[in-house]
This record gives structure tokens, C-alpha cells and sequence, in this order.
């Protein structure tokens, strides 16, 4: 008796924007382990403190899974959004919730956000508005990961301030984010369960 073989699909859960222009829009964001949702009250919050401070600016989605929060970035007002994942299942569902708002005014990039970040950051640079920078690495608790966080800080300490307008690092509660990351200060810290989002700005001169 033959076989059968059966492809395992990966299950699709959905979010909504919650404001602006695209309110209401589906995200689609698949079950894989490397992509999890920012929990709706920390995107709140984070919405909240920026408010209409990003309307027309850059907004960097570093590790952007399904890009729940740079398309919630963009349906506020954000200018040009930068969009950045590795794994193909979740860059797929990128493409797709891309579509239903602004492609005009999103940039995608498929591959590891550590190489990809300084192509992006090149872009920006040549931009007349500041930037927004997003990153929430993958928790370090698989294999491989370990250094995740050591990484990104290291990503950090290359922005310079008179591109950047503020830093947001959504990271594990447990760990605790240094006052300093090359030119920028801590700001503030705000922990909503096993999350918690720190932000940081350019120091001042």
C-alpha cells in the first residue's frame, strides 16, 4: 500500500490595524516559531508615546515577521517603511498585508536582518526625514540564538543621531537593556508581561 504523503500547512492567524488610514485591514501572521504578534495593548501603548510624531517619517521594522507594526507605523502617517525577515513563510505574509494598504510606500527585503540592516540604514541615510527603528529580535531561547540581543545592541551602537529620531527594542522582561547604546540614551522602559519595549533617543548635545 502506498503511502501518502501530507504537506503540513502552517496555520494563519490574523490582526487588524488598528488606526488611521488602513483601520481595520487584515495582517496575516503564520504559526511558525521565528514570528510571534506584538500583543495589541503593548502596540497600543507604543502608539500611543509616538503618536503623530511619525507622520512622514521613516519606520524601520527590523526583524518585521508579518509586519504587524510597521504597517500600523504606516496606516498612522509614517512616511517610507523598510521592512526586513528571513523566514519565507512570514516574508510571504509580508507581501500579502503589504498589498492591502501601500506598496508604494513599503520596502521589503528577504534575508538576515543583521546583513540586510546596513543596506537599509544606507538608504535612509539619504532621506531628509528621521527615522523610526523598530527591533524585536527572536526570544534567545533556541538554538542558536544565544546572541541575539548582543547582536542587535551592536547594530545599535552604528545609528547615528542625526538619523535617528527614536529607538523602540521589544525584548524579553527578564532582560535588563543597558542606560546607554552608543550616541543614545534609554528613555524610557515599559513592560506589559514576558514583554517589554524600551526606547531610546539621541543623547542630548
Amino acid at each position: 500500500m502506498k503511502e501518502k504523503i501530507k504537506k503540513e500547512r502552517i496555520k494563519i492567524f490574523t490582526t487588524t490595524i488598528t488606526a488611521g488610514t488602513y483601520k481595520g485591514k487584515k495582517i496575516e501572521i503564520p504559526d511558525i516559531f521565528t514570528t510571534r504578534s506584538s500583543k495589541g495593548i503593548l502596540k497600543e501603548s507604543l502608539f500611543n508615546t509616538l503618536q503623530f510624531d511619525i507622520i512622514d517619517k521613516n519606520f524601520v521594522e527590523v526583524f518585521s515577521g508579518s509586519g504587524s507594526i510597521g504597517l500600523e507605523a504606516l496606516s498612522r502617517g509614517a512616511g517610507q517603511c523598510y521592512f526586513m525577515e528571513y523566514n519565507k513563510t512570514a516574508f510571504h505574509c509580508l507581501e500579502g498585508n503589504v498589498k492591502r494598504t501601500d506598496p508604494s510606500k513599503c520596502h521589503l527585503f528577504l534575508g538576515d536582518s543583521f546583513e540586510k540592516f546596513s543596506l537599509i540604514y544606507d538608504m535612509i541615510k539619504k532621506s531628509s526625514e528621521k527615522t523610526y527603528f523598530y527591533f524585536d529580535p527572536p526570544f534567545s531561547t533556541r538554538d542558536g540564538m544565544d546572541d541575539v540581543y548582543d547582536k542587535t545592541i551592536s547594530l545599535i551602537e552604528g545609528i547615528e543621531p542625526e538619523v535617528c529620531e527614536i529607538v523602540i527594542i521589544e525584548h524579553m522582561t527578564n532582560l535588563t537593556m543597558p542606560e546607554s547604546i552608543g550616541a543614545l540614551k534609554k528613555m524610557k522602559r515599559k513592560k506589559f508581561g514576558r514583554s517589554t519595549i524600551t526606547y531610546y533617543k539621541p543623547k542630548e548635545s
